[in-house]
This record gives structure tokens, sequence and C-alpha cells, in this order.
């Protein structure tokens, strides 16, 4: 018999500022009982969900559980900033780019992911104000921000990608603001209301066949004949088991020294007045991400009770997945003059709401879609795009422990695990000083 007790419980640092912009949920559905199944999925963000949409699909009369350590939308799904991306992104490069083959299979790979996202909206009755395929724009600041945007649209031409360029006067009809020299748009991006979308696909996946235990978190997994997941208050016990858990595999035991757990920040206003939205001006929604991957992240959205503008930036290497009250403070001035720099027009419009949010990297940019032991997979490691990694991962892990073949699955599958880091007291200090340098350079672009 083996067993693997779970050594950290999630902690998220600040509200779930896309989760209070919704109704309050319905009361949690704790386990409190012993129970079986024939699936367990542990965690409820994109890519848990993911799995248990696509084990739905390939095992019809199977039953499922879902074991969620928080409320579905207050942990890292919910914490996000909504650009569910197709295209290349990744945030270790200077412009998002990779080797062009890798690239193109996936970016094929993040439009299956997102098209089943965009079935799973339609099918649970997720409107437009959730889910829509608007697109997005990288923003420059500066002229490097610009070369950037340049060498990124070169190597789309080169992928076969259609794009388009913004000058600073489109920048300014889009956003409002003059701050942007320049942009490019790509049309393949959903934007979504990260905590409505999960909290929506939970409720649809909900019934006879599939149940959601929220506040119910591992505290170990053993195994006899079947595994069993305990938790405070009860017990699952199933044949298969996937770990849809992003960083905290390494909670579980699995690939210690090898993930890097990385947090980033994001602050929210308050609803905006009438008079503000008309001295802003610029469309009423749109996504800027930054042409520096360093650099700052903008949404403007429009909630029950207004207009609000979301700005994320900083990124902070946290081995030990927990950061301070104090460091969201510290950040929150950060993103105060990100954002008085690029809407001047709005003094005097506070902050509502700061957060941070889990991010989990591996040095070699692959996520961990594996049989990690015999009934027991993962759906693991998202380098910083959980909507569309995670959601593509757990499609994946539930493929894998169903048997059912595919490109995309053989591709995950002959990726090389992550690499090992260097002893801890060498990667703190390395990271953090590398990303700080990263961030000084990206300038005006943060």
């Amino acid at each position: 018999m083996s067993r693997i007790d779970v050594k950290k419980l999630p902690v998220d640092p600040g509200p779930a500022a896309w989760n209070r912009l919704l109704e309050d949920a319905d009361p949690a559905q704790e386990l409190k009982d012993t129970i079986t199944a024939d699936w367990l999925v542990i965690g409820a963000g994109f890519a848990g969900l993911a799995a248990a949409h696509r084990l739905s699909q390939l095992c019809p009369t199977d039953r499922i559980v879902v074991l969620e350590a928080r409320r579905v939308a207050e942990g890292p799904a919910g914490r996000n900033s909504g650009f569910m991306i197709d295209l290349p992104h990744d945030l270790a490069s200077s412009d998002y780019g990779g080797a062009l083959e890798k690239d193109m299979a996936l970016t094929a790979d993040n439009r299956h992911a997102i098209d089943f996202a965009a079935q799973m909206a339609s099918v649970f009755g997720l409107g437009e104000n959730v889910f829509v395929r608007s697109g997005k724009v990288n923003g420059a600041a500066t002229a490097k921000g610009d070369i950037h945007n340049q060498q990124y649209a070169q190597h789309l031409a080169a992928m076969g990608e259609s794009h388009e360029m913004l000058d600073a006067a489109d920048m300014k009809a889009l956003t409002g603001t003059d701050y942007y020299q320049s942009g490019l748009f790509t049309a393949g991006t959903a934007m979504i209301q990260p905590a409505a979308f999960v909290r929506g696909i939970a409720r649809g996946l909900t019934s006879n066949r599939v149940q959601i235990f929220e506040n119910s978190p591992v505290t170990n997994l053993s195994k006899d004949v079947d595994w069993t997941a305990a938790t405070p208050n009860g017990s699952v016990t199933a044949p298969k088991v996937i770990l849809a858990v992003n960083g905290h595999l390494n909670s579980f035991g699995f690939l210690p020294n090898q993930l890097m757990h990385v947090f980033t920040y994001a602050s929210m206003t308050r609803a905006l007045s009438d008079a503000e939205c008309v001295q802003l001006g610029g469309q009423s929604t749109w996504g800027i991400t930054p042409a520096d991957p360093m650099g700052t992240t903008v949404r403007r959205i429009k909630a029950a009770d207004g207009h609000r503008i979301v700005v994320r930036n900083r990124f902070t290497f946290d081995p030990s997945m927990e950061v301070s009250d104090n460091r969201i403070k510290s950040v929150g001035r950060d993103h105060d003059r990100a954002f008085d720099a690029r809407f001047p027009m709005l003094k005097g419009v506070d902050m509502q709401y700061r957060w941070g949010g889990r991010l989990c990297l591996s040095r070699n940019n692959v996520s961990v879609v594996r049989e990690l032991e015999n009934g027991l997979y993962s759906a693991c490691c998202q380098n910083g795009l959980g909507t569309t990694r995670g959601t593509l991962s757990g499609m994946l892990a539930a493929e894998l422990a169903t048997d059912t073949q595919s490109d995309r699955l053989k591709r995950a599958l002959e990726s090389p695990e992550p690499p090992r880091l260097p002893p801890n007291f060498i990667t703190r200090p390395g990271a953090t000083a590398v990303l700080r340098w990263q961030e000084m350079k990206a300038g005006a672009e943060l």
C-alpha cells in the first residue's frame, strides 16, 4: 500500500476580485461522507473542470467526483487576467515567440482548447459577458516595445498567422489613452470573466453523475486496490485520479525541485462614473497584453455595477507558494504608478481590489501531463497560461487516463520532463535578480 501525505494546502493572497463582482455563490457542498466514484479529479480550476467535462464525454455513464480545496473561483482560476490566448505566449522570451514548428503545433493545441472552452460555454449557457472571442492587442508604449511587436509580427507571418498593426491613433481610439505608440492585434484570443466562467462550468457540470465538493482539501492519498483521497471530513475512493493542482503537484510529492513557483499581481479599480467614462473615451471593453512579456497587462471590463480597469504586472519568485499582505501593498504602489501613467484623465480613481495569483513554470516551458503512478495522472504546470494550457492539460489528462489517442496527447507525452533546478540558495536569489532585471529592462512597458 502506498500513501502520499499532502505537505501544503493552497494559500491565495488578497480577494479574488473577479469573484467579488458576481452574486454570492450558493453555500458550498463539502465532502462529509465516505464515498466511491469511477473517477476522482482533484482541483476545480480550468484544468480540473476541463478534465471532468472531458471524462463525462468519454465515459458517459461513469460517476465523477471533483474535490476543490477552497470555493470554486477563489483560487488561481478566479485571479488571472482572463486572456485565453491561442498564439505563442512564452513569458520567458523577449517577444513571446519560439521555434517555428513548435509554435505552430502549440497554436493548434491552444485553439483546440479554446474550442473546447467555447463548447462548454455554449452547452452551459454562458453569455458573451463571460466568454467571447474578441481578440487582443499587444500594446507598445515605447520604441523598444514597438520593435518587439514588429519581431513578433514577423514570426506570426512565418507561421501563416494573420495580424494587424495599429498606430498610435488606433490605440487611442481603442483605449482612450495616448500612452501607447502602437499595437499588434490578433483575433484568436477569447476574453473571459474567469470567475464567472469556472463557476458557470462547475454549475453546469453538476448532476447525478458529477459531484463537486468545495472546501474539501485533500490531505492524503493512499492506494490499496484503488486510490482513496482523504479530506478533513470525508474520503473518496476511485480507481483513477487526476491531479489538476498546478504547482501544488510538489505538495503531493511529485517533481521536487523541478517546478518554479511564481506570483503575479493585479489591481482593479472601483466602478467608473459616467463622467469618468466620458473623460476616458475609447471603446467600452478591451484587453491589452504588453509588447514586453514583463510589462503591464490592462483590461477595461463592464461589470454589473459599471466599467472598471484592471492592471496586472510584477512577478516574484516564491518557492513557498505564499506571499505576505505587505507584498500585495508594495506591488500595489507599482500598479498605481502604471495606472496613473496610462490614465492621467482618471486622477482620483482608486483601486478597490488588489490580489496575487500563483503561477507554476518549468524551465523548458512544458506542462506535466503524465501517469505519475498506476491510475494517478497529472494535468499540471501551466507556465502562466492557466486558462488555455490548463484547459488543454485537463483534456489531455482525461484522454490519457481513458486511452483516447490523439496527436495532441502524443506531443504532450513526448515532451521532456521539467529539468531540475539548482539548489534553492542559488535559485531563489538568481531568479529574483533575473525577474527584477527583466522588469527594469521593460521600462515604460511596465
